[in-house]
């Protein structure tokens, strides 16, 4: 007769130690791990915890709602967020499928195109600020030489300073967002407009039915990753306009810098911390669309 032993839970092989389970290659992976961690640590952690402490204090975030800079730059940001990325993405979209065409002239072109995103924008967006000054700059030269008269101050209006600003963020950033919707559209199959064109679809056709269901997600993906992009896009309206005039061209990224300069640390650390309501919701519907 066969006997069988039932085995406990007391009967299970007891595990071994911590010490002995940590191998070299996890000591190694630790090791070679660990100065990212502290130089982390001390560059992303410990800023970003020092600014949120600054900005703890009530009254300055009273004293930042009683300024009455600080709800035009809030509006400000709003218009650069809705106009500047919408006008930006769909300008995007549409040279996407321009430059995915096998034309010489249009490689060569495409060349010229990327130039403003590889540049620096410093030496960029300040040339570009000469070339508008009211008194010797390029603009103004051509235009009103032979006329005899002076030309416009073009940054002291501050609706035409944040539309130049605007404007000069979706020159400087669009070729980047045009290569990335470019990919979206080369990895679509080549036998899906071949069979379009068989049954006589128009462009607008493939468009709506093809190209625009197969890269829906990754433009919404890139838009929303524009926005957060944008929200701290200092360089497009600090060194074109300086915030000015009269400091009606703010954003919040540039807020923060002009009570830095004025030795009001708390209310530039508050001002930073005030677009968090924008960026937060931002990247959980980012990384909720990545997930999926």
């Amino acid at each position: 007769m066969t006997s069988i032993t039932l085995s406990t839970r007391h009967d299970t092989i007891p595990r071994k130690p911590w010490s002995s389970r940590l191998s070299t290659p996890h000591v190694w992976g630790l090791a070679l791990l660990a100065p990212y961690m502290l130089v982390f640590a001390a560059f992303v952690v410990y800023p970003v915890g020092y600014g949120l402490w600054l900005a703890r204090h009530p009254a300055s975030y009273v004293a930042l709602y009683n300024d009455p800079i600080f709800a035009r730059a809030a509006i400000n940001t709003l218009i650069f967020l809705v106009i500047g990325i919408n006008i930006k993405m769909l300008i995007a979209l549409g040279l996407s499928g321009f430059f995915i065409q096998s034309r010489t002239w249009i490689k060569w072109l495409s060349v010229l195109f990327i130039l403003p995103w590889a540049v620096p924008s410093i030496p960029t967006i300040l040339s570009v600020r000469f070339m508008f000054n009211p008194e010797w700059g390029m603009v103004n030269n051509l235009i009103f030489k032979f006329t005899g008269e002076d030309g416009p101050n073009w940054l002291n209006d501050p609706t035409i300073a944040l539309t130049m600003a605007i404007g000069m963020h979706i020159w400087k950033s669009l070729p980047f967002w045009t290569l990335i919707l470019m990919t979206g559209r080369l990895a679509i199959p080549d036998d899906q407009f071949e069979a379009a064109e068989v049954d006589g679809a128009s462009w607008w056709q493939k468009f709506r039915f093809i190209t625009w269901p197969s890269m829906r997600t990754l433009y919404i993906t890139c838009t929303l990753l524009s926005m957060i992009w944008t929200l701290g896009d200092f360089n497009s309206v600090y060194l074109l306009t300086g915030g000015g005039p009269a400091d009606l061209t703010h954003v919040l990224a540039t807020l923060g810098i002009r009570y830095l300069r004025l030795d009001q640390l708390d209310l530039s650390m508050a001002a930073i911390v005030c677009a968090l309501p924008l960026v937060l919701p931002l990247v959980y519907f980012m990384m909720k669309r990545l997930s999926r």
